[in-house]
């Protein structure tokens, strides 16, 4: 299942957190009571990247974002403006959630991963 899709913007590259869209927070159940929830990634390459969601604990809208090894994911991948990310998750018999991460680049009008570059 595709969890988010989402084409990166100034702010997304630069600071350390990714603006996560409020849509996708239904992939993430939040325990009572908190306002994030831990979770590991693997890249194409098979690389694990432990991220957070997390949510504001104040105000009207969610405003949710993604931490964790952001920042590092940005860096190693060489993101930037205008880069794509798309996340997604496979729930396993057993219930267990495997989240996949991969970035991508459009070249030429063509999309293509940016994993494949390293």
């Amino acid at each position: 299942m595709e969890v988010m899709n989402k084409i990166l913007s100034e702010s997304d590259a630069k600071n350390k957190r990714l603006e996560f869209p409020a849509r996708s927070l239904s992939a993430f159940p939040m325990p009572d009571g908190q306002n994030s929830v831990q979770f590991v990634a693997f890249d194409m390459n098979e690389q694990q990247w432990s991220l957070k969601v997390s949510i504001r604990n104040e105000g009207k809208y969610s405003k949710p974002w993604l931490k964790g090894e952001w920042d590092e994911y940005v860096h190693q991948k060489g993101l930037k403006k205008g880069d794509k990310v798309i996340l997604t998750m496979h729930e396993e018999e057993n219930g267990e959630k495997i989240y996949r991460i991969r970035a991508e680049r459009k070249h030429f009008g063509f999309w293509y991963s940016i994993d494949d570059q390293q």
